[in-house]
């Protein structure tokens, strides 16, 4: 799997003239040299349905008269450069037009994406229609025809549909579609027989050859559907509505799974589609750099111009970020992580909701995931089927309940002397609960005062003693036998109403307190309210500030530590073929401009960052990659201490042992 990789838009209408008239093999070689590409996913089948070569599976762009797939591929593999195919796989706009009653419907019969004819846009394929004869057909005739280097399936997903097909489908088994349930297991069928059909399509010409289905999201929890593919392109374009949060989310989960993975972003300002638009070189910089620190390779987003010619600007641009990436690319390959916390994934958790829209995050997971960042943990995002004793502390977030199931996977782990930090309702039964007990707590109530106040028993870094707002659903708990309070819970005088408000927002505390706010047990720490979703809200400090004391407690013996503010990331990645470790540093500060876009435009160098790390063994060298720039460092008691002098954007130190 390339490391430097473009992905190639190309959906094209068929009211534009011309189109590949300016394509010319020498260009599009010299544009893929200055952008230090290794790897460009080219079109055969666009969003509006066409073909961008001959065909008898689909129809060729009216516009075009020549095979520019063809093309494509021979130019790229001429000078090395990796060709997977994209065929869109959900939407054909021209096939839609024709066969509307293969569309997906919602309840009421209307269309998804595009609400209708009218309106401009797409509209979304049903695989339990003829449609997915004829896309497999399409695939077919590409793996057949052409040396594709694998196969990119665009707009594919486990959909709520009601159109003709999955309602006679359910009736014929005797089912009823105002079932929910028999829908939701229709639903989940039609994705897997979308996936076994695709992949035998392609498998039967080419065994083996890179399949990927792209749902825009990888869902934690969902092995089964992560394992139809070959690898993952982890679709997270920070300026696109993911913003910087999502990929660092996405890749802790996908390093666990064992499969090939690499994180996609995209040359724009905005997001796909968008003609004119350039980032800021030092954006690309940074999100090539944050790929690499989280174990993947990487691949950018572009969309070719009608006509056929290659953008010079944006393989300029392109070409600063993957220019670095080549160089470093020695200490990146075949690693894995090193982790001290497992944050066990709230949407793992849960079941997939089919029928409701999907959220692209769980808003606790993402307030968890910034919290660790910013507090330079070392963490994997885990779902119930992570070996836990690989970690030191598994953090429960919000809302996880403990049943059978997972207290006998979490057994061993305690038994090994493991750790659980859990928050909200996260071990919590209305019954009382055995596992909150051994983390010093004793349930009583769901709190009716919201928002509520903890009043912290030890010192907030950088706050004053004080009763913070806690505006996230709270729980009632009383102190276990044994179990040690951190600070109390106080309620406000009452809830905010209509006949009974005070000042602007809420109403201010008693400052009586009303039970433990943080305790602690024989099994770990419970904090009483939903923080890690009121983080991803809110952001109040003294949340961050209370999960990381906690946190402080539960890892007395970190494996990293460092001086990096809280905007950098730190992870490290063990190269065993190699025999090294690679901490990697990175450092950045988007900044929201327009209406909900992140950008990074200036790169601050950071200066005198210290780094500690608890080795497995002692260290023969540190140095700093790819310059080789030698690090003084000391070692004592299995702990191996260096300073970075000075880096911008990104560091990678090595420990060789």
């Amino acid at each position: 799997m390339r490391f430097r990789q473009v992905h190639l838009d190309f959906h094209t209408s068929e009211a534009i003239r011309g189109i590949g008239t300016r394509f010319s093999k020498q260009q599009f070689q010299s544009m893929l040299r200055k952008g230090h590409v290794d790897s460009i996913t080219v079109f055969s089948k666009c969003h509006h349905g066409w073909a961008y070569h001959p065909s008898e599976a689909n129809e060729t762009h009216p516009e075009l008269d020549f095979d520019l797939l063809g093309a494509m591929i021979e130019a790229a593999h001429e000078i090395g450069v990796n060709t997977p195919v994209y065929l869109s796989a959900g939407l054909d706009e021209k096939l839609a037009r024709r066969r509307p009653e293969w569309l997906v419907r919602k309840k009421d019969e209307s269309l998804t994406w595009a609400k209708d004819f009218m309106t401009p846009g797409y509209h979304v394929f049903c695989m339990n229609t003829p449609y997915l004869d004829v896309l497999v057909a399409q695939i077919e005739e590409v793996a057949q025809r052409y040396d594709a280097d694998g196969i990119f399936l665009d707009i594919v997903g486990v959909h709520e549909c009601y159109c003709q097909s999955c309602v006679a489908s359910i009736r014929a088994e005797g089912g009823d579609p105002r079932d929910l349930a028999a829908m939701k297991r229709l639903w989940e069928r039609t994705y897997a027989r979308y996936a076994e059909a695709t992949n035998a399509a392609v498998w039967k010409h080419k065994p083996g050859l890179p399949v990927f289905h792209n749902g825009g999201h990888i869902t934690k929890g969902r092995r089964d559907r992560a394992f139809y593919n070959t690898h993952l392109e982890l679709e997270s374009l920070p300026t696109g509505g993911w913003g910087y949060d999502h990929f660092p989310l996405s890749a802790r989960y996908a390093q666990t799974l064992g499969i090939p993975y690499l994180g996609m972003t995209g040359k724009f300002h905005t997001s796909w589609g968008e003609f004119g638009g350039y980032k800021h070189p030092n954006a690309l910089r940074y999100e090539t750099a944050l790929s690499l620190a989280n174990g993947a390779r990487i691949s950018i987003g572009d969309q070719l111009h009608p006509e056929g010619l290659m953008d010079e600007a944006t393989y300029a641009l392109i070409g600063a970020a993957y220019a670095e990436v080549e160089a470093k690319e020695p200490w990146c390959a075949d690693v894995e992580s090193v982790a001290d916390v497992a944050l066990l994934s709230l949407e793992a958790q849960q079941s997939y909701a089919l029928g409701d829209p999907e959220s692209r995050h769980v808003h606790a997971d993402a307030g968890a995931v910034r919290m660790l960042l910013e507090g330079k943990l070392l963490f994997d995002v885990v779902d119930r089927e992570a070996d836990f004793a690989k970690y030191k502390v598994v953090v429960l977030p919000d809302a996880v309940p403990v049943d059978d199931d997972l207290m006998h996977r979490l057994a061993p782990f305690l038994a090994a002397g493991g750790k659980v930090l859990a928050t909200g309702t996260s071990g919590l039964t209305p019954a009382g609960d055995a596992f909150a007990l051994k983390l010093g707590a004793a349930y009583v109530e769901p709190n009716p005062y919201v928002p509520s106040y903890f009043r912290p028993g030890f010192e907030v870094a950088g706050l004053p003693s004080a009763s913070y707002v806690m505006y996230a659903q709270g729980q009632r708990v009383e102190l276990a036998d044994g179990g040690v309070a951190h600070g109390s819970r106080e309620n406000s005088y009452f809830n905010r109403d209509v006949f009974a408000f005070c000042s602007h927002q809420h109403t201010p505390s008693t400052l009586e307190a009303d039970g433990p706010g943080m305790t602690e047990g024989e099994h770990g720490i419970y904090l009483a309210w939903n923080v890690f979703e009121d983080y991803a809200k809110k952001g109040s400090l003294v949340l961050r500030e209370s999960v990381l004391y906690a946190l402080d407690r539960l890892l007395p013996k970190k494996t990293l530590r460092t001086n990096l503010p809280a905007q950098g990331v730190v992870t490290v990645q063990r190269q065993s073929a190699k025999n090294r470790w690679v901490a990697h540093l990175l450092y950045a500060a988007p900044v929201r401009r327009g209406t909900g876009v992140e950008v990074i435009e200036d790169l601050v160098p950071m200066r005198d960052v210290a780094v500690e790390i608890a080795a497995p063994a002692g260290a023969k060298d540190v140095y700093l990659a790819p310059s080789g720039e030698k690090l003084p460092f000391a070692q004592e008691d299995g702990v191996v201490r260096t300073k970075v002098p000075e880096f911008t954007s990104h560091a990678m130190v090595v420990l060789q042992f």
